[in-house]
């Protein structure tokens, strides 16, 4: 099967709307640490494993069943465009903010309410990601509105509802 780039273009004249270039790119890095074979696709396997690597254990039917939601075109599996959608939260899911909150718990795994530079360094290290602490303050720094050092829930849904960067 053919590694998609990008954004298909074939089907898009560029980046979603609200997105650019780069920031489609960033996703497309995402997505390809769950596509660990390449295929273009995450398949049930891809997903399990990238959800023990959080330290997620999940049955096989809550896997399929995840798919399942975010598989528009009922292949079993979960190309680019979909984990795109996903990503900017623009499927007309209702429970969009439950959604975006069970992300947010997978960062949280101590409970403490917040995200931390801590967390996101913990994270990077189970998706085989290397980023300074620089990097990561970064990004801590983009996301807090408060200025406290840390990502809230609120801070956390805006930034994965909105424009990710300015």
């Amino acid at each position: 099967m053919k590694k998609k780039s990008a954004v298909d273009l074939n089907s898009r004249t560029g980046p979603p709307p609200g997105l650019t270039e780069e920031e489609v790119e960033e996703i497309r890095e995402a997505f390809n640490l769950f596509d660990t074979d390449g295929t273009g696709t995450i398949d049930p396997k891809e997903l399990k494993e990238a959800m023990q690597s959080l330290g997620i254990q999940a049955k096989n039917q809550t896997i399929y069943e995840m798919i399942s939601d975010i598989d528009k075109d009922g292949k079993g599996q979960i190309d680019f465009e979909e984990f795109l959608d996903v990503m900017t939260c623009r499927m007309s899911d209702s429970n969009s903010k439950e959604d975006v909150q069970k992300v947010f718990d997978l960062f949280d795994d101590e409970k403490t309410g917040y995200i931390t530079v801590q967390n996101l360094k913990r994270v990077a290290k189970e998706l085989g990601e290397t980023m300074t602490e620089a990097e990561l303050m970064e990004m801590i720094e983009r996301a807090d509105t408060d200025n406290d050092g840390k990502i809230n829930p609120e801070d956390f849904y805006k930034i994965m509802t909105t424009k990710m960067f300015p």
